[in-house]
């Protein structure tokens, strides 16, 4: 073998096994840097500050992209950024970043519901739908396959194969909600196809269709669906009223009633499952309840 080519295959050498050494530090340490779509939302917003009060680099998406509450110390550490989730280019680019992503990115009339203006009633966040972009298709499946299509690429790129190790699959929590699963309980199909509305229903397809997704994406994800019924907090004073009557009907065995959640238990239970790694599929009330307690 010549100098020449002997110095080649010296520096190539090199090169592979210092990528491997950062490799088994990285594959090593847990994940830092955690993505949160949706984060000035009710939900998102208190995921970011658990995130941040644990030590993670923190992305706040939105399409707002500024602090939702500029008084609060530990949102003013996230590096918020404005991108649009429907938009895959803004979404690819977050994504390769990430160790974690969250997607908490939703609304619950959209604009073909009729009833898009109760959104600055009943939205934690008090969000205001686009007139011609918030669909439920949009903002639920469009935004959360978007990110899918950018980890499965972002899995399959050698560099990240080398840098991860191959099989390593992205933490990836998804903000669901109980009424997903009325065909896994009594009544459950009766109530949607009888005395649903419309909007609900169409709000529902969305849902399970990622999750769906989510189930077939297992090879370069661990999906953390979360399914809360109600989400609540003391100064969300539309839906405490409600709050104590889902309480006691599921309570009392009403099978297609959740028990409500408050929403910093929510948030409690998302950082725990992107953490816990035995944690995968669908998580109801009271695996979230568990989980806030770790």
């Amino acid at each position: 073998m010549g100098l020449k080519k002997a110095h080649v295959v010296g520096v190539t050498f090199g090169v592979v096994l210092l990528l491997s050494l950062v490799a088994c530090a990285e594959a090593l340490a847990p994940p830092q840097k955690v993505a949160v779509f949706g984060g000035t939302g009710y939900v998102g917003s208190q995921v970011c500050e658990r995130l941040v009060q644990k030590g993670y680099q923190v992305t706040g998406v939105s399409r707002r992209g500024a602090n939702p509450r500029t008084d609060n110390d530990l949102l003013e550490q996230v590096n918020w950024v404005s991108g649009d989730a429907t938009k895959a280019d803004d979404v690819e680019k977050i994504v390769q970043d990430a160790d974690a992503i969250v997607h908490a990115v939703g609304l619950l009339f959209d604009v073909d519901s009729g009833l898009q203006g109760l959104n600055t009633i009943v939205s934690g966040s008090k969000s205001i739908p686009d007139p011609e972009q918030s669909t439920y298709d949009n903002i639920t499946r469009k935004t959360m396959f978007n990110i899918l299509d950018a980890l499965e690429a972002k899995s399959k790129n050698p560099m990240n194969i080398l840098k991860k190790g191959d099989g390593q699959k992205t933490p990836l929590a998804f903000v669901s909600c109980a009424e997903a699963g009325w065909p896994d309980v009594k009544f459950g199909d009766f109530i949607e196809e009888k005395l649903a509305p419309e909007w609900l229903r169409k709000y529902l397809l969305a849902k399970r269709v990622v999750e769906d997704r989510l189930a077939i994406s297992t090879a370069f994800v661990r999906p953390v669906i979360v399914r809360p019924s109600l989400i609540w907090s003391w100064d969300k004073l539309d839906v405490l009223p409600i709050i104590p009557v889902f309480n006691l009907a599921n309570a009392v065995g009403v099978p297609f009633i959740d028990k409500t959640i408050r929403v910093e238990t929510l948030a409690d239970a998302i950082v725990a499952g992107l953490e816990d790694e035995s944690v995968t599929g669908v998580q109801r009330f009271m695996q979230m309840e568990e989980l806030a307690k770790k």
